[in-house]
């Protein structure tokens, strides 16, 4: 088992991204979300068994058809206890203060 949180860069917003690796992972019944940043990058979480995780990420490199991704940046993180798979909004962080759209402050 592994989490690994993955932010993906390209013409990766108005192309369904997210629906589609929305789609991937709960077929893969992999736990996690995926959200558009601010900035025109998707960002994405993915917690299963390594194999499957591993091909999300790959997943990713590629896309949906629409997509040109351009670049996949990933690190590893600790185990959580998430369950199920879910597309956020921008900013949709749960325990973080209004107005922390980027997860990290």
């Amino acid at each position: 088992m592994k989490r690994v949180h993955a932010t993906i860069a390209g013409r990766v917003q108005g192309v369904f991204f997210r629906a589609s690796c929305a789609e991937a992972a709960r077929r893969r019944d992999l736990s996690g979300w995926v959200r558009n940043l601010p900035d025109g990058r998707v960002e994405a979480v993915f917690q299963g068994p390594d194999a499957d995780v591993d091909a999300l990420v790959d997943w990713c490199r590629i896309g949906p058809p629409r997509a040109t991704v351009e670049s996949v940046e990933t690190v590893e993180e600790p185990l959580s206890g998430e369950n199920g798979f879910h597309v956020r909004r921008r900013g949709e962080f749960r325990g973080l203060p209004p107005g922390c759209d980027d997860g990290r402050c």
